[in-house]
């Protein structure tokens, strides 16, 4: 499947499980403090079948196409996790999770499972912001021995600060879909108004401080 065809077909099938929420008259909150048309969370097509085997076929796809070297294969706490799981099991190679901080009891551990000295490590997570979570977890598989050599997820906003977080690491980043390609199936297929395409597009330009009055 051509990846232009795999970037809308995940993007209609966020759009049809509501796994990504379009409000443009009455935005969301993030836990940044932004304001925003869209919320997404991707663990709600793990709920469908053939949607979750459709999404870790072509991550196994696109890992197999940019990182033919993998070794290990690493889920970013906590969406990126069953994600990631899935993946690895495609692909039948080691498995580890990253948490966001370690564990404050037992063994106290950050990373879950076993990661060699100078493994390979390709990152999943399921949705990139800013990006700056994803490479935090990226950074703890580092430090703990491994080499990341690259990250893929179901869905980007495309931020330019996530473009220039994912450089200034020199960590590459691959994605099923995009902002983009959802707002393009969203008009078409009728959950989106073309004023609201406008209003929509505007918002990426500056999320920090689109629908906040300046005074």
């Amino acid at each position: 499947m051509q990846k232009a065809e795999t970037a809308l077909k995940v993007a209609s099938f966020l759009l049809e499980t509501e796994a990504v929420k379009l409000r443009p008259d009455n935005p969301f909150t993030w836990s940044s403090g932004w304001n925003s048309p869209i919320y997404c969370d991707n663990r709600v097509t793990l709920s469908y079948p053939l949607i979750r085997t459709f999404i870790k076929k072509r991550l196994a796809e696109l890992i197999t196409e940019h990182f033919t070297n993998a070794e290990v294969i690493a889920g970013v706490a906590t969406a990126g996790i069953a994600q990631g799981a899935l993946v690895a099991d495609v692909l039948e190679l080691p498995y580890i999770y990253v948490r966001p901080e370690p564990k404050s009891h037992g063994m106290g551990n950050q990373i879950e499972g076993k990661l060699k000295e100078g493994q390979r490590v390709v990152m999943i997570e399921d949705l990139i912001s800013t990006g700056g979570s994803s490479l935090k977890a990226a950074k703890a598989v580092q430090e703990a021995g491994g080499e990341v050599i690259g990250m893929a997820a179901i869905f980007t906003y495309g931020f330019e600060q996530a473009a220039k977080n994912f450089a200034l690491a020199n960590i590459p980043l691959f994605t099923l879909s995009n902002y983009q390609n959802l707002l393009g199936i969203a008009l078409e297929q009728g959950y989106i108004s073309a004023s609201a395409l406008q209003t929509l597009s505007d918002w990426r330009k500056t999320p920090e401080t689109w629908g906040k009055v300046i005074s």
